[in-house]
């Protein structure tokens, strides 16, 4: 795949935010780049060659989509490719890729970091110390605890790794089953979530957001799970009927949350969770460590040189399946 104007460089629109990408130098030197917002969105696709989406959430593109008159390639700096994942795209034939391998890591310090405030209560402590309130209390270990990743992804793989590493014992759930998986060990299929769930200590969402997994988390998810288990969505808050997780949380259905992301974003300020002393909150930043907008640039930028080049472009998306499938 090669795009190349009367002018010889291509026409690459690119979606912003509130900032603008940095390091754009490189890339700026061999196209004709369009910033836009939301608002001048349809205006830039016009005759556009490629967009990179480096506002990653914005919801602007399925109403400007009538605009994209020569559009060959699509790149969305996430993880996650659900904002883009509307009809019209899916039947074309724009080349879909994603910023796999960007967030690995730093989701999985975070999961860890999640695991260690539970089994630590610091949250209790660190209100205990607002308080200036002396409280002996005893806490968990983590070594010998159990895990359920759900989510078998370059980010669930990462998270099993870390837990591993420091005692837990991790298994996976994905679309298939095995029993010999480097990571995981053993992983179960997602239709026997209930099952999966039923022994974990911690369970952790980071499955993509599909058609098969939204709401997958719901009142019989947490109605299989132990009393004393932890739930930590690091995926899509979609993937969680939110009603259903505040009633298994004030139940005591299930004994604690850690939420990075929500199917409302900013979360409502009247929001039930907010006042839950079970419910650890992040503004979706779990895997925003200092630097993430400039990798997310090079990972844009080595497939920009890759699509010039006309060679075979990195974190190709299966439009149908919603993600970058295993090995590819």
């Amino acid at each position: 795949m090669n795009a190349v104007t009367e002018s010889g460089k291509p026409v690459l629109t690119v979606l912003t935010g509130d900032d603008a990408p940095p390091d754009m130098t490189a890339v700026e030197q061999d196209a004709e780049v369009r910033y836009t917002d939301a608002a001048g969105l349809a205006d830039a696709l016009r005759g556009a060659d490629a967009l990179f989406m480096y506002q990653f959430l914005s919801t602007a593109l399925p109403s400007a989509w009538h605009a994209a008159d020569r559009l060959q390639w699509l790149h969305i700096a996430a993880a996650g490719v659900d904002p883009v994942m509307f009809p019209e795209l899916r039947a074309s034939d724009v080349v879909l890729t994603n910023a796999r391998g960007v967030f690995d890591d730093s989701i999985a310090e975070y999961v860890l970091g999640q695991v260690l405030a539970f089994a630590k209560d610091m949250p209790t402590s660190l209100r205990l110390q607002d308080a200036r309130t002396w409280r002996h209390r005893e806490t968990e270990r983590i070594g010998g605890a159990s895990a359920v990743v759900v989510g078998t992804g370059p980010i669930g793989r990462a998270i099993a790794r870390l837990l591993r590493a420091v005692g837990l014992r991790v298994s996976g759930a994905g679309r298939r089953a095995r029993d010999d998986d480097p990571d995981f060990g053993t992983v179960h299929t997602t239709d026997r979530l209930a099952e999966c769930v039923a022994d974990a200590d911690y369970v952790v969402a980071v499955a993509p957001l599909t058609d098969q997994t939204k709401n997958m988390f719901d009142g019989d998810a947490f109605a299989a799970m132990k009393p004393s288990a932890r739930f930590v969505n690091v995926g899509r808050g979609e993937l969680v009927v939110t009603d259903d997780l505040v009633a298994a949380l004030r139940s005591g259905t299930i004994a604690g949350a850690a939420l990075d992301v929500f199917d409302t974003e900013p979360l409502p300020a009247d929001h039930p969770l907010w006042t839950m002393e079970n419910v650890l909150i992040s503004p979706h930043m779990s895997g925003d460590v200092v630097g993430w907008r400039r990798e997310l640039v090079g990972v844009f930028a080595d497939n920009f040189r890759r699509w010039r080049a006309g060679q075979e472009l990195r974190n190709v998306v299966d439009k149908q399946l919603g993600y970058v499938p295993s090995g590819s």
